[in-house]
């Protein structure tokens, strides 16, 4: 199936490029309310899949709550109170960030870039984005009694109940197993399927799934940064639980227990926020900060002479 146009890029009112996308709305119960493109067909979620990875350490033993649960499962920025917290994560089980294993990186955001080098340090595995969750996959195994130097392993215990959790959260079975960016192991679900477990994430009014999205609701920044789109669409809409991943997918749970995900098919983020923002409008949200995604600016000569925005027949391409 040949995903439709999504998004133009408008320069001085002529577009310049276009965005082809996917992108499924899922109601309460789970089925497919809205949607285009192939929404079927296994994807990797990519970081999308963390809440769903958190829901399944909580399952298995995790005692973190607020906004280390939150960190447990974020795609960081890399800033100093973020570096600080996985340490806090790895010390209430006896280690430090000697003990873990994801791929060292910077910081993604650029300032936190800018003062880590400035600090003297390069590439190092607690800057990177996803060393939060990997400090909870070792506290896990840690709370468990299972050995945590092998904790990336797919066999191990921690990982089949992640792999466990999606599968649940989702209602779809997980497929194509790879490894992410950071090392961890990766699987593939719909794009249904993510916007299904979001929704119930949200929705949820008790156990793990309603501690991971109270955590997520209350400290947005540590589940992304102070200066990320998604820290202010968890802002903007009250119970709303949001988390984007790599290659532009992005997964929406909002309080009623409906879902929304999406993937700008070229993997190019700049897209992605703004896809969501113009399907939450359809759904009847109304924010200013909506409209800023929605209508993100093109310069030139760093004056706005355009902008990036979802295509107008986009209603008509949800079906809505």
């Amino acid at each position: 199936m040949t995903d439709p146009i999504a998004v133009e890029v408008i320069r001085n009112g002529f577009v310049e490029s276009v965005h082809h996308a996917r992108a499924v709305v899922t109601a309460a119960d789970g089925s497919v309310a809205y949607g285009f493109g192939d929404v079927e067909t296994p994807m990797y979620p990519r970081s999308s899949s963390k809440p769903m990875q958190a829901v399944g350490m909580l399952r298995l033993g995790l005692d973190l709550d607020g906004e280390l649960l939150a960190l447990a499962a974020a795609s960081h920025s890399g800033e100093a109170f973020h570096r600080e917290g996985v340490r806090r994560i790895l010390a209430g089980v006896g280690l430090d960030e000697q003990a873990l294993q994801n791929t060292p990186d910077l910081p993604i955001d650029e300032q936190a870039k800018i003062d880590w080098i400035r600090e003297g340090h390069g590439p190092e595995r607690i800057a990177m984005n996803c060393s939060g969750k990997h400090g909870a996959m070792i506290a896990t195994a840690v709370n468990a009694g299972h050995d945590h130097q092998n904790y990336l392993a797919v066999d191990h215990p921690v990982q089949q109940e992640i792999l466990a959790a999606i599968a649940d959260l989702s209602g779809d079975a997980v497929s194509h197993p790879t490894i992410d960016g950071c090392g961890a192991p990766l699987v593939a679900v719909p794009l249904s399927g993510l916007a299904r477990a979001f929704g119930r994430i949200a929705a949820a009014t008790g156990g793990p799934e309603r501690r991971l999205a109270d955590a997520y609701r209350t400290h947005p920044e540590w589940a992304s940064g102070t200066r990320r789109d998604e820290v202010e669409l968890h802002r903007a809409i009250p119970g709303l639980v949001c988390k984007a991943g790599a290659e532009a997918v992005h997964a929406i749970g909002l309080p009623d227990g409906r879902g929304i995900a999406l993937k700008i098919s070229d993997g190019t983020p700049r897209a992605r926020a703004g896809l969501a923002a113009g399907i939450l409008m359809l759904l009847g949200y109304e924010h200013p900060t909506l409209d800023a995604h929605a209508h993100e600016p093109v310069l030139g000569h760093g004056e706005p002479v355009g902008e990036i925005r979802p295509v107008g027949d986009l209603a008509a391409l949800l079906g809505i």
